[in-house]
């Protein structure tokens, strides 16, 4: 595993290529350069005659970086939808996005009515040991009002050095008066893995909302937890759906996790870095237990990675709709002033060599997600659906109830899940069954 972290590390995150600067002689010292990759210099030229001109004759004054960095997203445009120049706060927020952590307070906000909500505390972070709250509104943010902050702003704001000091003065319901809470930041996880309770012993749900570099060991530890308070998986679903990627490494060892060997992705490009592939080499997690894998539309690159390698190799039944098809690598490299560049390396193929671009991952199980079917123009509604309905006498655990309207209701509203579902329970009982004939 380690070597394999320290291929993907050296392929993917940033601080991988050199930038060739504008000297002819670097082009022309390096014996393995052939003539389409030597810079072209005539083009170049013309390109400096363009830009000198629009600087001296246009009706208004330019800013040379501007014009610079249009005619740099004006070439990766050119180049495929994924390629892009990441200025410093869109590099900063990438970084954030694939290593899944950060310094900050550890508050989910929205901005409602222009005001900066707080939508909950993320469990056992600063925000929520200092005593934030859903539905606190934060009007200051250490003594400067946010009244003018867009929501990313505030953000930005909130995050900072680990262990340094914030003041978050917010108004709250009940309170006469706006309170000031001192919170210390610290890292701050993001999770990228939740679970639910599907009302079914052995059957276990997680779904996956992004690939990051700790989401396979954060599968891990919800796993293993979910089998020391429920015992053994009997059969798991886990859901990509409208997950839109990530980062390789996460989907590679997420894929491993259900994989005892076998390929899992291969990429080819130009680069010799490029080249590669990436094979399990970890026990299965939940010993072959009966698997499907729930994708959409909106599952798209990390996703289809893990779903294309277990359904070339037949750990689990893919179920859902078609993918979104993106089948690109793109490598990022840092430049001096914060920003980076984005640019496509290579393309993804699945274990059987599939080529993912454009075309995704066919579900072996199509499943529309469709809606709740209604009768007479209203929902499907039930006797214990209705407001004071009476309790059934015999109920010996009526506390329970609201918990099992839940499911149900969830499982209502997500026709692809409960399809998932049965067709799980479906399998676990002809495996029983076989297991009983043969005893």
């Amino acid at each position: 595993m380690k070597t394999r972290f320290t291929q993907i590390f050296r392929t993917i995150l940033p601080g991988l290529l050199v930038l060739i600067m504008y000297q002819p002689v670097l082009a022309q010292s390096n014996a393995h350069d052939t003539q389409s990759s030597a810079l072209p210099l005539k083009e170049l030229q013309m390109f400096a005659q363009v830009f000198g001109k629009i600087k001296t004759d246009y009706v208004e004054a330019t800013d040379d970086r501007k014009m610079l960095l249009d005619a740099i997203n004006g070439i990766l445009a050119g180049l495929d939808p994924h390629s892009s120049f990441l200025e410093p706060e869109a590099f900063r927020e990438i970084r954030i996005d694939t290593e899944g952590e950060f310094g900050g307070v550890g508050i989910e906000v929205t901005l409602e009515d222009n005001k900066l909500l707080v939508i909950s505390p993320i469990e056992d972070t600063p925000a929520d040991l200092a005593g934030i709250k859903a539905g606190d509104i934060i009007v200051e943010i250490d003594g400067t009002s946010v009244r003018s902050s867009s929501l990313s702003q505030a953000v930005e704001k909130m995050r900072g050095e680990i262990g340094s000091k914030i003041v978050l003065t917010v108004v709250r319901e009940g309170e006469s008066k706006p309170l000031e809470i001192e919170i210390i930041r610290d890292v701050i996880q993001l999770t990228s893995v939740r679970t639910k309770d599907l009302g079914e012993p052995g059957f276990a749900y997680m779904r996956i909302s992004s690939f990051q570099s700790g989401t396979a060991e954060s599968l891990k530890k919800k796993i293993e937890k979910y089998t020391r308070e429920n015992g053994k998986i009997e059969a798991f679903i886990l859901d990509l759906r409208n997950n839109p990627g990530g980062i390789l490494v996460g989907a590679v060892d997420v894929s491993d996790l259900f994989l005892s060997s076998g390929v899992i992705v291969q990429t080819h490009g130009r680069l010799e870095d490029s080249e590669s592939s990436y094979s399990a080499d970890s026990p299965d997690i939940i010993s072959d237990a009966p698997m499907v894998v729930l994708v959409n539309s909106g599952s798209a690159s990390a996703s289809e990675i893990v779903a294309g390698a277990l359904q070339d190799h037949h750990r689990a039944i893919i179920f859902g709709t078609q993918t979104f098809g993106k089948g690109s690598v793109q490598t990022i490299s840092p430049i001096g002033d914060g920003s980076a560049l984005k640019i496509t390396t290579a393309r993804y193929y699945t274990p059987s060599g599939r080529s993912i671009q454009e075309t995704g991952i066919t579900p072996d199980i199509i499943s529309e997600d469709t809606e709740i079917t209604k009768i007479n123009g209203h929902d499907n509604i039930r006797e214990v659906d209705l407001a004071r309905h009476l309790v059934n006498p015999d109920d010996q655990n009526p506390e329970e109830m609201p918990e099992q309207d839940k499911i149900r209701s969830m499982l209502d509203q997500d026709s692809q899940l409960r399809d998932a579902l049965n067709v799980l329970k479906g399998i676990h009982l002809a495996n029983a069954g076989r297991q009983g004939k043969s005893g």
